[in-house]
């Protein structure tokens, strides 16, 4: 069967399409047929041999996916689930084939109204969302989320969760075709990056924000630290930017009453089974109510996964881009 394979993590020129072995599912797992998957930063950190995880090429790419199930082991204890039944899914790594298997636990039911491209732009992002805001930000009803990189997948994942727990929400974009495309996947007021610290001042009256959701990390980094009310919570979830990890001077966060929280949803989530279920349920009324629809940016057949990766890298993409299987 065919599936995006790193034979030498170099980059996503190299990533290439392979024919490997159809895989067969353990007692406690699921196979399934895979439709869509979604383009993730971790994706393209994997294929240039920079993520947590380093598999030993050649591997398969893919994290997030959407499909039918095909089989289901016998120990799975998934009574909800049949064959042929529509469901997404997420893996660290190896989901970006014609099939694959993944943990039962890591399986989630597809409602009716999501089409395979919005279950494969689900998963990683908006349970990473859902994990920053709750766990991590101790978001309640009624605060305000500055959200960086928010014309991106985490990012409009971060402000549709946001809107459905009841926040506010300030998207931070580069560009006004971002802003736009920001405004349309739900925040309340859009600002750009350039200058973004001030215009955050006269949008909240001088008090600050109560949340900053960072992806890009950088020069953002310290003006965001300035951007929280006391009591504020920056929540760091990644280095989009490229520039760097960010340090902090301590004191700051002890004059202004401010915490910086790490977000590793993978590494918390992965190694307590119930616990992605568990937030799957808390966002199916999110979906119901359609606060949560995760916006499609490019589709590319599975062929070009390296360029949807390259597009990625450049900062091209908005919302989630999906390859296309069949």
């Amino acid at each position: 069967m065919r599936a995006v394979q790193v034979l030498t993590p170099t980059g996503p020129a190299d990533v290439r399409i392979g024919d490997v072995p159809e895989p067969r599912p353990g007692p406690a797992d699921v196979l399934i047929s895979v439709e869509s998957v979604g383009i993730s930063f971790p994706d393209l950190l994997l294929s240039k041999g920079e993520y947590q995880l380093k598999p030993e090429p050649p591997f398969t790419l893919g994290v997030d996916v959407a499909g039918t199930v095909v089989a289901i082991g016998a120990d799975a204890d998934r009574p909800d689930l049949a064959p042929g039944d529509r469901v997404a899914g997420v893996v660290p790594y190896g989901g970006a084939s014609e099939r694959c298997v993944l943990p039962a636990t890591w399986v989630f039911a597809l409602p009716d109204t999501m089409s395979y491209d919005e279950g494969a732009a689900l998963p990683l992002n908006y349970l990473t969302a859902l994990f920053a805001l709750e766990e991590r930000g101790g978001l309640e009803a009624g605060e305000t989320v500055l959200v960086h990189g928010a014309a991106g997948g985490v990012g409009t994942a971060t402000l549709q969760v946001a809107k459905g727990l009841g926040a506010r929400t300030i998207a931070v974009v580069s560009t006004p075709e971002k802003a736009a495309f920001a405004r349309d996947a739900g925040a309340d007021e859009v600002v750009l990056f350039d200058g973004f610290k001030d215009a955050v001042r006269d949008l909240t009256g001088g008090r600050g924000v109560d949340v900053v959701l960072d992806v890009v990390g950088g020069e953002a980094f310290t003006d965001s630290l300035r951007s929280l009310a006391p009591f504020g919570r920056l929540l760091v979830v990644g280095f989009a930017a490229g520039q760097g990890i960010p340090e902090v001077k301590v004191n700051r966060l002890l004059l202004a009453n401010i915490d910086v929280r790490g977000v590793g949803w993978g590494g918390y989530a992965m190694v307590h089974p119930p616990y992605m279920r568990q937030q799957w349920a808390r966002l199916l009324p999110m979906i119901e109510s359609g606060a949560v629809r995760p916006p499609i940016g490019t589709t590319y057949p599975l062929e070009e996964f390296g360029r949807a990766l390259a597009d990625m890298e450049a900062r091209r993409t908005l919302g989630k881009s999906v390859a296309h299987v069949h």
